[in-house]
């Protein structure tokens, strides 16, 4: 299977700590020791400060420690690109390279068999054009969902896979995207936006003129193409950057898996979008993103327990 495994592409910067789960799971991963493995780290901000040009020093150090995989090639930018450009950017000239890839960020911690799962994903379906990227986290307490299911349009950034094929038609625009997006019938609008749980193309519009995430520009770039995205019915990935140590995580635990993946089985399926799936995301977001005023209150006088609780117990 050697030469059939995608190369991974690592995006680290300024925090050692999170970088060091995300490479250690990574070398545990069953195919770690027959993977490439390319790290690029972004340079520094003209206005950095001693503490965090520290930090990237201390992460430059730290991609060093050990052969995280088979083979570990490190690029260093001297300027700071940042993580959407060096996203877009990277896995453009990764894909004139290679048919696929693997991309990670430095705060992805993967289950061991996240690699298997996303080479056996990218070989499964390398040749139907319909499928155009594999993700490999999934949201917390979705329960009785399949091994992997599909999703129209189904994007996520925290550990994920393409094709050149599918890549090619990844469009950073945000301002042709939302004009595309808002000319769809309502209903696919609504879709678009996870049953109006998320306001997906209110984030292309308000970020016309710089740009939004790269992510929510893939998402719509493949949910315009009408293609599907494959997900896991259970997580191979915990994000740890929702900490305010990132550029677009806040603090937060809502994302926070007990526990990933041992085993995904991957058949080949037929491709449809998985509405029972979909269902049940667009309710997760609902009741993360659109609490009623009732949950508001719970939430805050559970925080101002748990307040009370920890001085308490100092």
């Amino acid at each position: 299977m050697e030469n059939n495994l995608a190369p991974i592409v690592l995006f680290v910067y300024n925090r050692p700590w999170h970088t060091k789960q995300t490479l250690e799971a990574l070398s545990q991963n069953s195919l770690a020791n027959q993977s490439i493995l390319y790290i690029y780290a972004d340079g520094a901000k003209e206005n950095a400060t001693d503490a965090q040009l520290n930090e990237i020093k201390e992460v430059r150090c730290l991609i060093r420690e050990k052969k995280w995989c088979k083979h570990v090639e490190i690029i260093e930018r001297e300027k700071n690109i940042g993580v959407d450009n060096g996203i877009i950017t990277t896995v453009t000239e990764i894909l004139t390279k290679y048919e696929k890839i693997i991309v990670l960020e430095d705060d992805l911690v993967t289950s061991s068999c996240f690699l298997e799962y996303m080479n056996h994903s990218l070989n499964l379906y390398k040749n139907n054009n319909e499928v155009m990227v594999v993700s490999g986290y999934n949201f917390p307490k979705l329960n009785n969902l399949h091994d992997t299911f599909f999703l129209n349009g189904g994007t996520n950034p925290w550990g994920w896979g393409t094709w050149n094929r599918a890549w090619k038609y990844f469009n950073p625009d945000s301002k042709s995207l939302y004009e595309s997006i808002i000319d769809l019938p309502k209903e696919k609008i609504r879709q678009f936006n996870f049953d109006n749980n998320v306001d997906y193309v209110g984030m292309l519009k308000s970020s016309i003129n710089n740009n939004c995430p790269y992510d929510i520009r893939w998402y719509a770039s493949v949910f315009l193409k009408g293609g599907y995205g494959l997900w896991p019915g259970k997580s191979l990935v915990q994000n740890i950057g929702h900490d305010n140590s990132g550029v677009h995580c806040k603090s937060s635990n809502i994302f926070c898996h007990k526990d990933l993946a041992t085993k995904i089985n991957v058949i080949k399926q037929e491709i449809n979008h998985d509405k029972f799936a979909y269902s049940q995301i667009a309710k997760w977001y609902k009741r993360h993103y659109h609490l009623t005023i009732y949950n508001r209150i719970i939430f805050k006088l559970k925080n101002l327990f748990k307040k009370t609780s920890d001085k308490t117990t100092k």
